[in-house]
């Protein structure tokens, strides 16, 4: 089974976590289910981009972004090649790293000191 690990992010993941994915489901829905509680504004149907992560490992493995994740993604805020919003990711056989940015259009904080 594959495994999802969140690098650490101060506010909703400040250990960093590895956790055995629920394969065929999205990476959202895999980091709700672990109390990682990354925004999901539009509540996952690609409408917003509150929950655009970075892949660091596993991109390939996950399923193939449409037309539509593209669109949005090009609103992200520090969009990257290796960007996905993690409602559309569905996980596949791989093990996958992932990041979530520090800001995204609907978090605007400072990081903390």
């Amino acid at each position: 089974m594959a495994k999802i690990t969140v690098l650490p992010h101060p506010e909703y993941c400040p250990e960093g976590k590895t956790f055995e994915a629920q394969p065929e489901r999205s990476i959202c829905h895999n980091l709700h289910k672990q109390d990682i509680d990354i925004d999901s504004a539009c509540g996952g149907v690609c409408a917003c981009t509150t929950c655009h992560i970075y892949v660091q490992k596993g991109y390939n493995s996950l399923s193939e972004p449409d037309e539509n994740e593209e669109d949005m993604l090009d609103q992200a805020w520090g969009l990257k090649p290796n960007s996905r919003l993690s409602c559309q990711a569905i996980i596949g056989d791989e093990d996958v790293v992932v990041e979530i940015p520090i800001y995204s259009l609907n978090l605007a904080k400072e990081p903390p000191h």
